[in-house]
C-alpha cells in the first residue's frame, strides 16, 4: 500500500479544552513569535499540511477563515465529541489529529506517524505513555463508534482505541510530546522553544 500524501490528509488543532489547569484559555497564551498558542501550531502545521482546522467549542479566532473551524456544538467538553464533529465535517477518510497544547512536537515526528498509519484505524504517537490525540484517525471506522460512545456518555480516548486496530508509534524524546496543562509546562515549553 501507498504511503498516504499530506495533500491528501487534512490536519485538526483540537482547542476545546476547558484549559482548568492552566487556569485560563491556554488556546489564546501567547507562544514563541506567535499571538497566541492556536497561531503557532496552526502555522507550524501549514508547513506540511494544506489543509488545516481548528476545532473548538466556540469561534475565537481572528486568523483563520470561518471554513477553518469545526464547532464541537456537544453540551459536553469532551474530546469524543470533538473527534465525532470532526469526523462528521470533514470529507477525507484519514485525518491527523493534534492537540493545541503540544506545540513541540516535530514535523518529522508527524511525518513518520503519518507514514506508519497505512494497514491501522488509528496510529498515535508513544513514548512512556500515550498520546491519544497525536495521530492519524480513520473515519470510517471511528464515525458510527464515536456516535455511540457518545450516545452511552463514555468519553475515554483511551477506550476508543482498544476497540479498533491501533499502532502505536514509538518516540524516545518524551519533552518533544509535553502537553502544556499548567503554567509551569508552558514556561518550559516556551523556554524550550527559545533555545
Amino acid at each position: 500500500m501507498t504511503t498516504p500524501s499530506l495533500e491528501d490528509i487534512p490536519c485538526v488543532i483540537l482547542c476545546g479544552g476547558k484549559s482548568s489547569r492552566m487556569g485560563e484559555d491556554k488556546s489564546l497564551l501567547p507562544f514563541s513569535s506567535s499571538n497566541t498558542l492556536t497561531q503557532y501550531q496552526y502555522e507550524k502545521l501549514k508547513k506540511l499540511f494544506k489543509n488545516v482546522y481548528l476545532s473548538s467549542k466556540v469561534d475565537k479566532f481572528d486568523f483563520i477563515s470561518k471554513d477553518e473551524l469545526i464547532l464541537d456544538k456537544a453540551e459536553v467538553y469532551s474530546p469524543i465529541a470533538a473527534l465525532h464533529s470532526i469526523f462528521t465535517k470533514i470529507d477525507s477518510n484519514k485525518v491527523f489529529i493534534i492537540t493545541v497544547d503540544t506545540p513541540l512536537v516535530k514535523l518529522e515526528s508527524i511525518n513518520r506517524i503519518i507514514s506508519e498509519s497505512n494497514d491501522y484505524d488509528i496510529a498515535v504517537a508513544k513514548t512512556t505513555r500515550v498520546h491519544n490525540l497525536c495521530g492519524v484517525f480513520k473515519k470510517d471506522k471511528l464515525l458510527a463508534l464515536t456516535n455511540k460512545m457518545l450516545e452511552e456518555d463514555f468519553h475515554k480516548v483511551g477506550y476508543l482505541l482498544k476497540q479498533v486496530s491501533t499502532h502505536y508509534v514509538e518516540f524516545s524524546l518524551e519533552e518533544e510530546f509535553i502537553n502544556l496543562n499548567e503554567k509551569e509546562e508552558y514556561k518550559r515549553a516556551l523556554s524550550i522553544i527559545s533555545k
